[in-house]
């Protein structure tokens, strides 16, 4: 055995003590990692991409196609464009080979043949329900082919969508660091430990109350809100590890007979609390609440109110790293169900809100927290300007993160912060509309070579010449659910939505007809 590189330690050694004090001593070499592989493109690497979304499995189940969202991370495919990168990406069951191609073919500069080599595609073929990253943990066999893909485990580390104790174990038994959050620092990213973050930081925050245990305690909070504010008419009930706007729960204040007492709230609640996510019963709500405990806030009003996001990165030698900022759009039963994003922010506050954003990362850098998070904010219009009140913290990659990356690696270009714009080489900026949830029920008549002809035919690729076009996402959950992800990029809002329009019609047009043939 190599004393340098010992054999990570079996399913049976692993938790507890053991298992801590290992996974310490990998974190620790995340600082080395940073300023000698991650800095320098030339240098030989391996990152280890596990997908999956390791969040409670009730509310997870609530977004349609919540298995295909592994495909979302396919935007580090675009770290092959680096000569001597490798990337190991691992998914619960096989990524068609056409989505993967598809991906290749983004790679301007690279051959395909090139890339393919220095990519490495596992799988645990299994479509069940679970967390992948416990779907690896349960399969020593693949951990064994993971940890031979590695090459020098020095120069490979794991990236998670978002790391819980599973992605711990993980780390361990393979034997590389983690670049995320250690989740003993999870607190600042459920609603409750947002809240006290954005209180440290001296930013404003929605009026409401934090760490609450039951719907008893969410009921006294609720009334309380409604007695100090006669004229707040809502107030939003949501759950700690909620997940894109699905844990959270509206109630009127109509609704309730008596609204400034806790007993005439509670007593309300099965007629009137009203649930972001389709099909959760009001029973098994409370049961959530009581799992992962929650928040009540008041809900904020206010003519043009808007929902920006600023992304945020703490590296391991603790510097701050301002990512990008978004608008996000969103729907749902209450407009609280994030279903994409404009990027950059409207330049009316983008730099205000990355500034209150960067406050609150020295506060989470304080407390240990590392990688990239987003910060959300409520916007609203303010005399002549527009008052901003921060609304959770989302403490790992999210929606934003593979049109933003997509962006990034396809046009080489980069996200000037002191100004909100992103700027290609020449100096051109660069916008692009997104989504995760373009849905169709006829889209389920297509199979992934299906829309790859139809871009094709269509020329809806990226053009690399103009540095400007659409990239789709979420192939996979096109024909079992008719859901697709788009990016549409653009040298201006108005040409990047046109191209979504655009994307839209055809994909329509084509889903539609009885009579349609390959065009190659």
């Amino acid at each position: 055995m190599d004393p340098d590189h010992p054999q990570p330690p079996t399913a049976a050694a692993t938790g507890g003590e053991t298992e801590r004090a290992a996974f310490l001593a990998l974190q620790a070499r995340l600082p080395g990692l940073f300023r000698e592989v991650f800095r320098d493109p030339g240098a030989p690497r391996t990152v280890v991409v596990v997908p999956g979304l390791s969040l409670d499995a009730e509310v997870l189940a609530k977004v349609a196609g919540a298995r295909h969202y592994e495909e979302r991370l396919l935007s580090m495919l675009m770290l092959l464009r680096l000569p001597r990168t490798r990337v190991v990406y691992v998914t619960s069951v096989p990524i068609a080979p056409v989505v993967v191609d598809y991906y290749l073919s983004l790679l301007s500069g690279v051959p395909a043949d090139h890339a393919r080599r220095r990519l490495v595609l596992l799988s645990a073929h299994d479509a069940g329900p679970g967390s992948l990253t416990a779907k690896l943990l349960a399969r020593p066999r693949l951990l064994a082919r993971i940890r031979m893909e590695l090459g020098d485990p020095d120069s490979a580390h794991l990236s998670v969508f978002n790391a819980t104790a599973d992605e711990v174990s993980l780390a361990v038994r393979l034997g590389i660091p983690m670049y995320a959050c250690d989740p003993v620092h999870g607190r600042w990213g459920g609603k409750s430990g947002s809240r006290e973050a954005f209180r440290r930081a001296g930013i404003e925050l929605a009026a409401g109350a934090e760490d609450l245990a039951d719907l008893d305690a969410a009921a006294e909070a609720a009334a309380g809100l409604f007695a100090r504010d006669a004229g707040l008419r809502r107030v939003v009930f949501k759950l700690n590890e909620g997940f894109s706007g699905d844990g959270n729960a509206v109630l009127d204040r109509k609704d309730v007979v008596d609204p400034t007492r806790a007993a005439s709230v509670l007593e309300a609640l099965p007629a009137a609390l009203r649930m972001e996510a389709e099909d959760l019963p009001l029973a098994r709500y409370g049961e959530l609440f009581r799992r992962h405990g929650g928040i009540v806030e008041a809900w904020l009003d206010g003519e043009g109110k808007r929902s920006p996001s600023v992304q945020v990165r703490i590296n391991p030698l603790g510097g701050l790293e301002l990512i990008s900022s978004h608008d996000q759009v969103l729907a749902g039963r209450s407009g609280q169900v994030f279903q994409g994003s404009t990027f950059p922010a409207d330049p009316a506050y983008a730099v205000a809100i990355q500034e209150r954003a960067l406050a609150v990362a020295a506060v989470l850098r304080d407390e240990g927290v590392l990688g990239r998070f987003a910060v959300d904010f409520v916007s609203v219009p303010d005399g002549d300007g527009w008052r901003h009140r921060a609304i959770e913290i989302n403490l790992r990659k999210g929606g934003t993160t593979l049109p933003f990356q997509m962006l990034q690696f396809l046009t080489n270009g980069v996200y000037d912060a002191a100004s909100a714009t992103f700027l290609t080489p020449l100096g051109q900026p660069r916008h692009y509309y997104a989504t995760d949830n373009l849905v169709h029920p006829r889209y389920r008549r297509l199979v992934p070579e299906d829309l790859i002809d139809i871009l094709v035919c269509n020329r809806l690729q990226f053009d690399e010449t103009r540095l400007e076009g659409v990239v789709f996402n979420l192939i996979g959950a096109m024909s079992e659910f008719g859901k697709l992800g788009l990016v549409c990029i653009a040298d201006r809002p108005a040409r990047a939505m046109a191209l979504y329009r655009q994307a839209v019609e055809v994909l329509d047009r084509e889903a539609g007809a009885d009579d349609a043939r390959p065009c190659a």
